[in-house]
């Protein structure tokens, strides 16, 4: 039997086990690095989304990701029901490794730019789920903030590891990449500092999703369906705005972006009205420092990927350098448009 074949005979085995669930099909799902997903069709007709952890996993994070995922979800909000196993366990223990078990959201993970009905229906969507996350306990698991507090030294330092760890791993394009880090230095210097310095000095920390980004959201029709592979965290909710609002993808390729952009804010704004708008209204240049101090994509041969998954974390970090060249030549029109568009009845500008 192959490694497809066992994963799914695995599969089947652990779903009648201890989900009492007889499976009629199982295909995998080759995206995601911490986990190994499958879909499965049940007898009966149910769709499922099975999560395989490996054995190194740590389950307590798991559990708290999927312990607010059923919180969300008892808020009305779009995400998915995970099933609890034969013991009431949202993970379940099983063949040497943790599972989950989710019901299959309508709809697919959008794989192009957002559409202006798309991000505003985003904006509203995370509106409430900040909102009521605001009530959910302060999780262990601490966002890294380096965007707001790593000296720019060490981040210039690190565009040296990454171009040494891609010429150990035989980068197919060195020549670009190198001319991506060098350009990632001049801007850490030449703007890091600025963009700092006006950003408001104390900031909304709370329970966050943590992830809410494009890979994590699956849409129908410019509808957000489902929300899914929850981190559990505490961030900061113009951080996650800022994030979803100035989507690579849509910034690097859509001409849309800005108006994509605003309808999310927007949106977000009318349902979550209690962020303090000068939060809101720096989730531009928050979202470009942390742009800035990410090289996530940069390198891609340490995930271990399949071909696919490979390319499109190569094509994000193209559509990252692309996005921080733009933010940076249109951020004081976005925050002037941010500033209009934010402004409830009887607010001041």
């Amino acid at each position: 039997m192959d490694e497809a074949g066992w994963g799914a005979q695995l599969t089947t085995d652990v779903l009648e086990d201890r989900y009492g669930l007889v499976v009629d099909v199982v295909e995998p799902v080759h995206m995601g690095t911490d986990t190994i997903n499958r879909r499965v069709l049940t007898d009966d007709g149910l769709r499922l989304f099975v999560k395989q952890y490996p054995a190194m996993a740590d389950l307590d994070e798991a559990r708290n990701a999927w312990d607010m995922s059923e919180y969300c979800r008892a808020a009305k909000l779009p995400v998915p029901r995970v099933w609890p196993d034969a013991d009431d366990n949202l993970v379940t223990i099983a063949e040497g490794n943790a599972w989950t078990v989710v019901d299959e959201a309508p709809g697919r993970v959008t794989t192009s730019a957002m559409t202006v009905p798309l991000a505003e229906h985003i904006g509203v969507v995370m509106g409430r789920m900040h909102r009521a996350l605001a009530a959910y306990p302060l999780p262990k698991r601490v966002q890294q903030t380096r965007w707001r507090t790593e000296p720019v030294e060490d981040a210039v330092a690190k565009c040296g590891t990454v171009m040494a760890r891609a010429a150990r791993q035989g980068h197919d394009r060195l020549d670009q990449l190198r001319a991506d880090l060098n350009q990632r230095r001049s801007d850490l210097r030449t703007h890091v500092t600025p963009l700092r310095a006006h950003l408001p000095e104390t900031l909304v920390d709370q329970a966050l999703h943590a992830d809410l980004t494009r890979t994590n959201l699956i849409t129908l029709a410019d509808v957000v369906t489902g929300i899914i592979n929850f981190r559990c965290a505490r961030a900061m909710p113009a951080w996650e705005l800022g994030r979803a609002a100035f989507d690579p993808r849509t910034v690097a390729i859509s001409t849309e972006w800005t108006a994509c952009a605003l309808a999310m804010v927007g949106a977000y704004r009318s349902e979550h009205p209690s962020l303090p708008v000068s939060e809101v209204r720096a989730c531009a240049r928050i979202a470009l420092l942390y742009m800035l101090f990410s090289f996530y994509g940069a390198t891609t041969a340490e995930y271990d990927l399949p071909h696919e998954a490979e390319a499109d974390l190569k094509r994000h970090w193209q559509e990252r350098q692309t996005s921080i060249r733009r933010l940076l030549d249109g951020l004081e029109d976005v925050e002037d448009a941010l500033r209009t568009s934010t402004s409830l009845p009887g607010e001041r500008r």
